[in-house]
C-alpha cells in the first residue's frame, strides 16, 4: 500500500475540498501519511493573490526537493493555482508529475495510480467560466463526496455554496471558482447529519458568500439553518456579505440555542470613494446601522479589513481607523491590497506603494487589537460556555473556545481544570485577560 501526504494551503474551503481527496484516496486503497513517509505527496494550492501564490510556489518547490532526496516518488498539485495557471505551471515545473483544478478531483486516484486522464473543457474549465448546463452537477457530485477530516473531530466546516457573482474589482474567485452555486438544502442536510452521527458538534457554514445562499434556487440561508438547526450541533456562520445580512437571519441567529451568537461580515472598507471603486454594494451608513443592530442582539462582529486600495489616501485611512474605533468589530483581519492582473482594480489610478501599504496595515492591526482586548477585558468575571478541544503543554493548562471565537482566526480560552473530555462544553469562569486570549477556571460542566 502507497503512502500518500496532502498539504492543504488557503481558505477554509479548500480545506473541505481536500478532506474530499483524502476520502477518495483512502478508499482507493492508499493509506494517508506524514510527508516524510508518503510515496506521494499533493499540494493543494492557493491563488488568491499574489502572497498566497508564492506561498504554493515556494511549497511545490520545496517538496520537489523532497521528491529528489527522499522517499517521495510522485508530487501532484492541484486547486486553483492549476485551475487558473494550468498551462504556465506545466512549463515552469516538471518536476511536477500531474496538475488537477478545483473541479478535477475526481480523478485523484486516477491521476495518482498513473493513470491517463483525458482533460475536456466542459468539466473543469467551464465551471469557471460558467459555460456548461453541467457545472451544478460537477460541484455537487464533489460535495456529496465522503470526507476525511483535517479539522477536530468535534468540528467541521460545511460547504453551502461554490462560486461568487459579486464582481468585487480586486477579486480573482470568480475566475477562478466561477459563478454562484448554491447546493439544494437536502444535500447540505444529508452530509450535517452524517457529521453529526460521526460525532462532529460545531458546524461552520462557509462559502464565498453565505449570505447569498439560495439566491440561485428559490431558497434562502434562514431557510437553511431552520433545517439545520434540528440536529444537534452548533453551527457558525463566516463569510456573509453584508448588504444581504437580512433582519430576519439577524432574529434568526439572536432567537436559536443552535446558533452562534456570531458571525463573518467582510466588510473590507467604510470610505464611499473606496467601496464604489471596489464595486461594493453597500455604504458606511449602512455598516453602521448593521453593526448597531447585530450588537444590539449580543452578536459578536468579525470582519476584514483591506488597506492600500488604489484611490486610498491618508483620508480614506484615517476614516477607516476611526470608523473601526466607532463601531468597535470584536475581531478583524487586516490585509493589503494585492494588485492582481487580470482585475479591474489593477487599471485603476493612484495605485499606493508597498511601503504605505504596509504601514497601513500594522496601523490599522493596532487599531483592531486595541478593541480587540476592551471586548476581551469586558469578558473577566463572566461565566461563560466554552468547548475544550486541546492542551496547551507549556502553559500546562487545557484550551477551549467561547461561542463567540471561531477556530484559528480568533483568541481562545485558557482553563484550568481536570477531567475534561475533548469536544464538550463547560461552564468557565473568565479571571483574566489578554490582547487576544481569555483565561479561566471550570465552574461547572454541562
Amino acid at each position: 500500500m502507497e503512502n500518500v501526504a496532502v498539504i492543504s494551503l488557503g481558505c477554509d474551503k479548500n480545506r473541505i475540498d481536500t478532506e474530499h481527496m483524502l476520502y477518495r484516496l483512502v478508499q482507493g486503497g492508499f493509506a494517508v501519511s506524514d510527508v516524510g513517509d508518503a510515496d506521494v505527496i499533493i499540494v493543494n494550492t492557493c491563488a488568491f493573490i499574489e502572497s498566497a501564490r508564492e506561498e504554493s510556489i515556494d511549497t511545490i518547490l520545496g517538496y520537489a526537493e523532497l521528491k529528489k532526496t527522499g522517499n517521495c516518488k510522485k508530487l501532484i498539485v492541484t486547486g486553483c493555482l492549476p485551475q487558473k495557471y494550468r498551462d504556465e505551471l506545466v512549463k515552469a515545473l516538471p518536476e511536477v508529475d500531474a496538475f488537477l483544478g478545483t473541479y478535477e478531483y475526481e480523478n485523484i486516484v486516477d491521476i495518482v495510480k498513473g493513470n491517463e486522464i483525458e482533460r475536456e473543457e466542459s468539466d473543469s474549465e467551464a465551471v469557471a467560466t460558467g459555460n456548461a448546463e453541467s457545472d451544478d452537477n460537477v460541484f455537487y457530485q464533489a460535495e456529496n463526496c465522503g470526507r476525511l477530516l483535517t479539522t477536530y473531530p468535534h468540528v467541521a466546516y460545511l460547504k453551502i455554496a461554490e462560486g461568487c457573482n459579486n464582481k468585487c474589482t480586486f477579486c480573482t474567485i470568480p475566475s477562478i471558482r466561477g459563478a454562484y452555486r448554491s447546493r439544494p438544502i437536502a444535500d447540505i442536510y444529508a452530509e450535517a447529519e452524517k457529521l453529526s452521527a460521526d460525532g462532529v458538534k460545531e458546524l461552520i457554514l462557509v462559502a464565498q458568500d453565505v449570505s447569498r445562499y439560495g439566491c440561485d434556487i428559490g431558497s434562502s440561508l434562514v431557510e437553511l439553518l431552520n433545517e439545520l438547526e434540528k440536529l444537534p450541533v452548533m453551527i457558525r456562520l463566516l463569510y456573509c456579505y453584508p448588504e444581504r445580512i437580512t433582519d430576519a437571519l439577524i432574529e434568526k441567529i439572536a432567537a436559536s440555542d443552535k446558533i452562534a451568537k456570531y458571525i463573518d461580515i467582510p466588510i473590507q472598507h467604510c470610505s464611499e470613494k473606496i467601496l464604489k471603486l471596489m464595486n461594493r454594494k453597500t455604504s458606511r451608513s449602512a455598516l453602521e446601522k448593521l453593526i448597531k443592530k447585530l450588537h444590539a442582539h449580543g452578536i459578536v462582529v468579525r470582519t476584514t479589513l483591506m488597506v492600500g486600495f488604489p484611490g486610498e489616501t491618508q483620508k480614506e485611512f484615517d476614516e477607516l481607523c476611526a470608523f473601526v474605533n466607532k463601531v468597535k468589530p470584536e475581531y478583524a483581519g487586516v490585509f493589503a491590497y494585492s494588485k492582481e492582473d487580470d482585475t479591474p482594480s489593477a487599471w485603476l489610478p493612484g495605485q499606493v506603494k508597498k511601503s504605505d501599504k504596509v504601514k497601513r496595515v500594522n496601523a490599522l492591526g493596532r487599531v483592531c487589537a486595541a478593541v480587540t482586548k476592551e471586548f476581551n477585558a469586558k469578558q473577566v468575571g463572566k461565566t461563560l460556555r466554552v468547548m475544550y478541544e486541546d492542551v496547551d503543554f507549556d502553559k500546562n493548562m487545557f484550551v477551549g473556545r467561547a461561542d463567540f471565537q471561531a477556530p484559528d482566526v480568533d483568541g481562545v480560552v485558557y482553563i484550568k481544570g481536570s477531567g475534561l473530555e475533548v469536544g464538550k462544553y463547560y461552564d468557565v469562569e473568565i479571571t483574566k485577560s489578554t490582547r487576544y486570549d481569555l483565561y479561566g477556571k471550570i465552574v461547572s460542566k454541562n
